[in-house]
């Protein structure tokens, strides 16, 4: 067995809207093909790994190849680590022994490692090899804690999910984007983007956040910056002991000692405190319980008391091994994945041992309650009780004030008091501390009482009820038209003010502007898109390779649209052998659009129309030919569609018409050119579904023309010395065809020239086939070699495409060219007026510059010979 071509599936895609590794695995033996003529294979691979299910191949009748065990592998192992996981699947390829495996995750780098890991049980089961499950579960489960979000972030994300918010993790960390484009929000930890670096900055600083809160009027504990432990021992000695003495820009407890009381303790809580800061406080110990109150906006969202770390004497056991006995708890590991962290021994343990008169080694008796630190942050071990139903109305609100105080939009406040049920001033309680990034684990996850949402409270205050944070998103996919039906949308999108993002395979636009030049109709130029926070709406073509390499780049889409599937393109490649192997990948956007938006799908073309049957959404139908018994039935069942009638477009949903003259729709020459008639109902249908207004369609209808500036390497027009030039990207049988028809509606053309060459990842019968469609209706054909012949020896591509001109009814002279600007210049050379000359153009930025070059120095032959 080999695994290769291993791939993350990072959106919806092909097989399921699980995130996936996808593999290919090669089972080149009959054993590996049908594991069930190993003897006592299934006994030996359930020894190593009980938790495996049910063993199962795709039918009924299939055989069990490592394949399919491979993949139910990878799955139970992640299920065994805790992963929340439940989708695998291994389909044959027509390959005889390849198998694709998907096998889903939660975490990409977990999903990856358990396919490794799956590899190496099935290796073990193979030799007869002892396989270490232990080991291997526990790797797992690490890794997952490192990958996923901390319990803080996770919250907000699971809140976002729940009400349909879509998020995207910006870095390993915790750094997260919630929705899309121009109404995207980013939060990080507990902290979210409206809140300023000024209000963190003073957070941090914990004396100049109780000089703040003084002037506010808010109770906080006397104390202040010291220098060296000696200043320290001075100012605990100004202040009266007992002290505290912390790091002054510290967090989650590290270096804070409290209850000091002599100068031994002071001395060592003062290093200890230094380790973690260069600068350190010293302040008054306030006695009570530690609280910890939790304000988003401008309300208390909770509130818990936060107990020390402490373990409780049986006689026997010396305080180190009742420490060991707490962290052997379950629910207590390290970090903050856990609902509890294991208690750490350090010198500040030692310290607030000595104060109690114990050492590790010491034994207390039965019963007696040893404080391990004074502190009860939970990241050092402590637990919490939820109290929010007890919080007094006054505390609340000087929590409320303390953090508008500082300008903290989420803000976790640190009080001590013997009471959270009365005022602070009426037991001489205060705040001691302002926390800009509060961990949310001790409210999420009590240790007694009940959990509180505030994952929820955060996502509320960034995005109030009601809101999504999505921007209207348009999927467009199909063999041909694609890239011009998506521009024309994003030409819509902008006649309504809208800042449009548009991806298309010849670059990357924001509001107008081209950003990135290269094939861009796959799912990482899209997700930059969609993370760019000018963007108000979104226009994606998505490509096949996209689709099958990385799956979408959004989770839901307000319009799909399927412009035809046709004859196909790409056949042969990934696996994709028939238009209906096509037609499915393609249908993933279909798939996943949004029940309250809308399909628009082609009517004329069978394989498109039957997508209407899984759309989760309102399918709108388009089509030359109203008359279709499909549009027929669609329009009697009160449904939308878009047709030609005569000399005009038209829009229809039971009582209501909408009608526009062609005439008026450069794009499409007067209806001449009935491709772009195609192209125009399948942005229409998709405008409508988009409600915008029709005012802002018929706008952008008269706007739009099939130019180099709005449509370049789309049927571009250009007059040469009396003929006509027509450049165009058409590279599959398809676009031929509707180009052909094209060139064929044309008035007066006395004779016809076409300049083409053949992308070479095709198939030998779909170049063929090309010149074919040409040789009957071209009467000359100029036949070039391009740049890059894509796997293809040289000559190659040019014999096929004459091969397919044997037998031309029409086409009577026939050229070699090596190179596309030769091909170009020749085809020009021949040209006279009243000819028409389709170039297919390979290099489509290039080839059209030099084309308007050649364009306009024609026509200023004339002045010069003036």
């Amino acid at each position: 067995m080999e695994v290769s071509r291993v791939r993350a599936l990072r959106g919806p895609n092909l097989w399921s809207r699980h995130t996936s590794i996808q593999a290919l695995v090669s089972c080149v033996t009959d054993t590996a093909q049908d594991v069930l003529l190993l003897p006592d294979f299934e006994l030996r691979l359930r020894a190593r790994l009980p938790t495996l299910g049910h063993l199962h191949a795709i039918g009924r009748h299939e055989t069990l190849s490592l394949a399919h065990v491979l993949a139910q592998s990878a799955l139970a192992l992640q299920v065994a680590a805790g992963c929340p996981v439940t989708f695998s699947r291994c389909v044959p390829t027509p390959e005889a022994g390849i198998y694709q495996i998907v096998v889903e995750y939660t975490e990409e780098a977990v999903g990856r490692r358990a396919l490794e890991l799956a590899a190496g049980l099935l290796d073990s089961v193979m030799a007869d090899t002892p396989f270490d499950l232990a080991g291997t579960l526990a790797e797992l489960q690490a890794l997952d804690e490192d990958e996923r979000l901390g319990p803080s972030t996770g919250s907000i994300v699971q809140a976002a999910i729940a009400r349909g918010i879509p998020y995207r993790r910006l870095t390993s960390g915790s750094l997260v984007q919630l929705g899309w484009g121009s109404r995207q929000r980013r939060i990080q930890a507990a902290e979210i983007d409206r809140t300023s670096a000024i209000a963190e900055s003073i957070a941090q600083d914990k004396q100049l956040t109780k000089a703040l809160l003084r002037a506010a009027g808010i109770p906080v504990p006397v104390g202040r910056s010291v220098a060296s432990a000696d200043d320290a021992w001075h100012a605990a000695q100004e202040i009266g002991f007992p002290v505290v003495v912390k790091p002054r820009d510290g967090n989650q407890g590290r270096g804070v000692a409290v209850n000091i009381t002599t100068e031994e303790q002071l001395r060592r809580a003062y290093a200890s405190a230094r380790e973690e800061s260069r600068h350190v406080l010293v302040e008054r110990f306030m006695p009570g319980y530690d609280f910890r109150v939790l304000v988003v906006g401008q309300q208390v969202v909770a509130a818990a008391r936060r107990d020390p770390p402490m373990v409780q004497g049986d006689g026997v056991h010396t305080v180190a091994e009742l420490i060991d006995q707490v962290n052997a708890d379950p629910r207590r590991g390290d970090g903050h994945a856990h609902a509890l962290t294991r208690i750490r021994v350090d010198d500040i343990t030692l310290v607030t041992l000595e104060s109690q008169g114990y050492r590790l080694d010491s034994v207390p008796p039965v019963g007696a309650a040893v404080v391990l630190r004074n502190n009860g942050n939970l990241s050092t071990g402590g637990t919490a009780t939820d109290v929010t139903d007890d919080l007094h109305p006054e505390i609340a609100a000087r929590a409320i004030e303390a953090a508008r105080m500082i300008g903290l939009d989420v803000c976790g406040v640190d009080l001590l008091c013997e009471r959270i049920t009365e005022p602070l001033e009426a037991q001489n309680g205060g705040l001691v501390e302002l926390n800009a990034a509060p961990g949310l684990r001790m409210h999420l996850q009590p240790s007694v009482g009940k959990p509180r949402p505030v994952g929820e409270a955060i996502l509320n205050e960034v995005f109030p009820p009601g809101e999504d944070g999505r921007i209207p998103v348009v999927a467009v996919s199909g063999t041909n038209g694609k890239t011009t039906t998506t521009r024309l949308i994003g030409h819509f999108l902008a006649q309504t003010g809208l800042n449009v993002g548009i991806t298309t395979t010849d670059g990357v636009y924001i509001a107008g502007e081209r950003i990135d030049t290269d094939d861009c109709a796959g799912p990482i130029s899209a997700r930059n898109v969609l993370l760019h926070p000018a963007v108000d709406a979104a226009v994606f073509e998505t490509a096949r390779g996209g689709i099958l390499r990385q799956g979408l780049a959004f989770d839901q889409c307000d319009v799909a649209v399927i412009t035809n599937i046709g004859l196909g393109d790409h056949l042969g490649l990934a696996y994709i052998e028939t238009v209906e192997d096509l037609a499915v990948v393609k249908r993933v956007i279909v798939d996943n659009v949004s029940p309250r938006g809308m399909s628009v799908l082609n009517a004329a073309d069978p394989i498109v129309a039957k997508m209407a049957e899984t759309s989760p959404a309102p399918v709108t139908f388009f089509a030359l030919d109203k008359t279709l018994p499909r549009m027929v039935a669609w329009r009697e069942m009160g449904h939308r569609i878009i047709y030609r009638e005569g000399t005009d477009l038209v829009a229809e949903q039971g009582a209501f018409q909408w009608r526009m003259a062609l005439a008026e729709m450069p794009l499409t020459r007067n209806g001449l050119i009935e491709f772009q008639v195609e192209n125009a109902m399948a942005a229409i249908g998709a405008a409508w579904g988009l409600n915008l207004p029709w005012a802002r369609i018929e706008a952008g209808l008269r706007s739009f023309d099939s130019d180099v500036a709005q449509a370049p390497g789309r049927f571009n027009w250009f007059d040469y010395q009396g003929a006509t030039l027509i450049a165009d990207y058409g590279h599959n049988s398809d676009a031929i065809q509707a180009l052909c028809r094209a060139v064929q509606n044309l008035p007066n053309t006395e004779s016809r020239l076409v300049v083409i060459s053949g992308a070479g990842d095709r198939r030998d019968e779909d170049i063929r086939q090309q010149t074919q469609i040409l040789g009957s209706v071209f009467d000359e054909a100029i036949l070039y070699q391009d740049a890059c012949q894509r796997g293809r020896a040289d000559g190659e591509v040019i014999g096929l495409l004459r091969a397919g001109l044997a037998g031309a009814t029409r086409t009577r002279h026939i050229e070699e060219i090596t190179g596309e600007f030769l091909a170009i210049d020749r085809a020009l050379a021949r040209l006279k007026p009243g000819m028409v000359c389709l170039i297919l153009i390979d290099q489509v930025d290039a080839a059209l510059a030099y084309l308007q070059e050649k364009v306009a120095l024609a026509a200023a032959l004339p002045e010069q010979k003036a």
